[in-house]
């Protein structure tokens, strides 16, 4: 184990040269009519293969111990305790492990986000056609890889944006939600129009669609299905977002763009450079920068009175300013490859680009900004690397007619019995409740509904229906 100075040192290895803000989530939103000023958190990350090495083999240590305390932290036993007392999956927020018993290749695909910005996942599993479906060799055949599957679908729309918990000393509390939506997927509980039911099938895999869950959750997530002796699949966005940065391979600075607490866990650094430096690749200049409020001015959350263009324009140049001053007076390299580190931002990849564009016109950022650059969409390359595991686990659903109709949609909303001083007009959660919240408490203050056409905003409907057209169609019209 590393105490004192070396143990800080690794963690500055692992964050890059983050530094937390104390700011509060009111004073991080805060915008105004005209103009929205850059109150999110911007990360530089500059690594160097000496450092890492140096630095490598301790790390390791404090990982291997982190893994092995979080195994028997409060949260994960309190969540066992909870499945204990319901294994017939009747109560909130349990599941009957009996149903995973015998062959599971006939089980749908599960993927959860904290919104509508995981439909981007969805969207890419449903229309990905990279394989040969009978060979499995690399190479499109005309038909979807997924043809045969279904899916089941969970937007924790009540409980977003997940990238500002950590920003509120809520991580146990996002930890607790992202055991919840994977036990709603394992499960078979849902309510419609006030009636609990209990008709949901169970998942064979389970895809994290949300990079802020996959940071905080995605170990969490592979070490239950494990002490569940659940044969389950679990795949998270970031690890398939750095492959696709090593696999699109062009030279020049990397931008994350990505949620406050993606941001704070420092993955996308941490995974990019484990990922390039594996394949032997010469480690990227990385800058991050998390945006507080995008992805719910995406979701056209009232409470955010910025336009999407004004959002992704104030980020944009945040991200553009802060690598500008990582150079130090320097010619470093120009941003060339923007990953989009948030499934919601594939929604508004133009704007973001417009916003580059509109930059490279000021003399002084024009060398900091590619004129072309590459974007890395995590949804493709985690629709890739689910099929390529599904083969190997022999767990791929074939022969059987087109599931379309049988694929199942929801997302959460405030509890009916919520009182009204933990919600907004909208009915949405406030959030001096939503993240003040401690972890531990099984109670429902949020429920899972079937989500429709009409249950959307009419903001999240007009980008569905313009962006994700496999997946509106698969939306139920009522």
């Amino acid at each position: 184990m590393l105490v004192g100075a070396e143990r800080r040192g690794v963690m500055m290895l692992v964050h890059g040269e983050a530094r937390s803000d104390d700011r509060d989530l009111s004073d991080a939103r805060a915008n105004t009519s005209s103009t929205v000023r850059c109150r999110s958190q911007t990360h530089n990350t500059v690594l160097n293969v000496t450092r890492i090495i140096a630095r490598f083999m301790p790390l390791v240590a404090v990982l291997i111990a982190t893994s092995t305390a979080g195994a028997e932290d409060a949260l994960v036993s309190a969540v066992d305790a909870h499945l204990a007392s319901h294994p017939d999956g009747l109560e909130a927020f349990s599941f009957d492990r009996t149903r995973y018993a015998g062959d599971l290749s006939s089980l749908p695909i599960g993927v959860f986000d904290s919104g509508i910005g995981g439909l981007t996942v969805l969207e890419a599993l449903l229309t990905l056609d990279d394989f040969h479906n009978d060979t499995l060799t690399p190479g499109p055949d005309g038909r979807a890889d997924f043809h045969d599957e279904r899916f089941i679908y969970l937007g924790d729309q009540a409980n977003m944006p997940y990238g500002n918990y950590a920003k509120a000393g809520r991580s146990d509390f996002l930890r607790e939600l992202i055991f919840k939506d994977a036990i709603f997927l394992l499960g078979n509980r849902y309510r419609e129009e006030g009636v609990i039911r209990h008709d949901k099938p169970p998942v064979k895999a389970i895809v994290i669609a949300c990079n802020t869950a996959t940071a905080y959750g995605l170990d969490d997530l592979r070490a239950a299905v494990n002490r569940w002796n659940l044969p389950v699949l679990v795949v998270g966005v970031v690890e398939a977002g750095a492959r696709g940065v090593l696999e699109t391979g062009h030279p020049g600075a990397i931008g994350v763009l990505a949620t406050v607490g993606t941001c704070d866990s420092g993955v996308y650094p941490r995974t990019i450079q484990g990922t390039l430096g594996l394949a032997g690749r010469r480690v990227a200049t990385i800058t991050q920068q998390g945006s507080a409020d995008l992805a719910a001015v995406i979701e056209g959350d009232p409470s955010r009175p910025a336009t999407v263009a004004e959002q992704v324009a104030a980020d944009v140049r945040c991200l553009v300013d802060s690598h500008r001053a990582s150079q130090q007076g320097a010619e470093g390299s120009p941003l060339t490859t923007i990953v989009l580190g948030c499934t919601h931002f594939p929604l508004v990849e133009g704007e973001i680009d417009a916003a580059f564009t509109a930059l490279r016109e000021d003399p002084t950022l024009a060398s900091c900004i590619a004129p072309v650059r590459h974007y890395v969409d995590p949804a493709q390359w985690t629709a890739r690397q689910l099929f390529r595991e599904l083969a190997a686990g022999k767990l791929r659903r074939r022969g059987e007619a087109s599931p379309e109709a049988r694929d199942r949609l929801f997302l959460s909303v405030a509890a009916p019995t919520s009182p009204a001083e933990r919600l907004n007009a909208d009915g949405s959660l406030r959030d001096a409740y939503k993240y003040n919240r401690q972890p531990g408490q099984f109670t429902e203050d949020t429920v899972v509904v079937p989500m429709t056409r009409r249950s959307l905003p009419e903001s999240s409907r007009r980008l569905v229906s313009e962006n994700l057209p496999t997946v509106w169609k698969r939306l139920d019209d009522r």
